[in-house]
């Protein structure tokens, strides 16, 4: 188990109020909403939490300076392990009781993950952007790693908009730390309270009187992130992947937006796409056609052979089964179409001339639609009687 002082980055000597400041630090880098789904980073923030816990604690911390961990274990002197990040919030609660808390000077409440509470600054904007993707990576899925210009996190003050948050903030006035105002108007009917945020903090419930260098105040700056981005198998031009948190970052530890990514299809080669199935044209010679051939045709998991019967006509689709795209939802995946296109030269050598002159009245080379009227359906041929 890691010692506690190096998991908050302090010395043993350090003073209780550095301990803090020293947590808080912690606390901001680590907490869940600015690293969603950083199972990682909720380890750390855990870790931290259970620090701070001992070492805020005159007692705990004596008996961990002269026994370390066996001092804080059983006995009911032990650091609270904690398990649940809310657990962490009204933990803490209790201890430091309303408006003493760490986190209600931080995230203005005992832990509220959910809405704009006081001392959270604006959300950040949602982002939106394309993503291109060939047939291949929409047949078997992807992972991408794209990079986002967006607003982040100030690396000077951690979001926070000033260096130190326990002296370079204010209580507003006009709301008293609350976040809000009321307005109570009186009427035959009865009395209405009119509840807004407050004008003058615009809901933070503090004021900012020394904001930070970097970011002017704002707990944000311009910058870059790269994000790494799982595309299902089966995405359709059009649809949406939304990464939560991955937005603009928002202003004084407010909410970060989410990125919305679209999907688009990049043209192919040798594709074009029908719902699930995707077709591929393929030219044949006349005699090739005529005695039957193998050829060797292009698909989504590299080339396959094909086997094409003698005497095959142009227009002719052969299917290659479960060959096409899957479908997102079902797991079912399409056919790949390949359509038979029989190529006619356009010109011919005297020696070539000589031989098709030679085949102009053999039987077999003759047009026979009756042929193909055999392959009509009967209501094709019913349709024929009385046409």
């Amino acid at each position: 188990m890691r010692d506690y002082y190096d998991i908050l980055g302090v010395s043993r000597d350090t003073g209780a109020d550095e301990i803090k400041k020293a947590y808080r630090r912690q606390a901001l880098k680590f907490h869940p909403d600015r690293n969603p789904g950083d199972a990682a980073a909720e380890t750390k923030f855990k870790e931290a939490a259970e620090a701070y816990e001992v070492l805020s604690n005159p007692e705990k911390r004596q008996r961990y300076n002269q026994f370390g961990h066996a001092g804080v274990k059983g006995n009911g002197q032990g650091a609270q392990g904690f398990q649940d990040i809310n657990d962490i919030f009204s933990h803490f609660s209790d201890i430091f009781g309303s408006g003493g808390s760490v986190f209600d000077d931080m995230f203005g409440g005992t832990g509220r993950r959910a809405g704009r509470g006081r001392g959270q600054g604006r959300p950040g904007s949602d982002l939106r952007i394309k993503l291109p993707l060939t047939f291949e990576e929409i047949a078997e899925g992807s992972e991408k790693r794209i990079k986002v210009k967006k607003y982040v996190v100030c690396g000077t003050c951690d979001g926070q908009g000033a260096e130190d948050a326990d002296t370079d903030f204010a209580t507003c006035t006009t709301c008293q730390g609350a976040g809000e105002v009321r307005q109570v108007t009186r009427s035959v009917f009865g009395q209405f309270v009119n509840v807004q945020p407050c004008p003058q903090c615009r809901g933070e419930g503090r004021l900012l009187v020394h904001p930070c260098s970097e970011c002017d105040g704002e707990g944000r700056t311009k910058g870059e992130e790269t994000i790494t981005l799982t595309v299902p198998g089966g995405v359709l031009e059009g649809h949406y992947l939304t990464v939560r948190g991955a937005g603009n970052a928002g202003q004084r530890m407010g909410p970060a937006g989410d990125l919305r990514v679209e999907i688009m299809e990049k043209e192919h080669e040798h594709f074009t796409r029908d719902g699930l199935d995707i077709y591929h044209e393929l030219y044949l010679s006349f005699p090739e056609a005529a005695l039957g051939t193998e050829r060797e045709v292009p698909t989504l998991r590299g080339r396959a052979r094909l086997q094409i019967d003698a005497g095959v006509q142009s227009g002719k689709i052969l299917r290659m089964r479960e060959r096409g795209l899957p479908d997102i939802e079902q797991g079912r995946r399409g056919d790949q179409m390949v359509r038979i296109h029989v190529w006619t030269p356009t010109s011919l050598t005297d020696e070539e001339r000589e031989l098709l002159d030679g085949l102009i009245d053999a039987p077999s080379f003759r047009p026979r639609p009756e042929t193909l009227d055999e392959r009509k359906s009967f209501f094709s041929r019913v349709k024929d009687v009385f046409s």
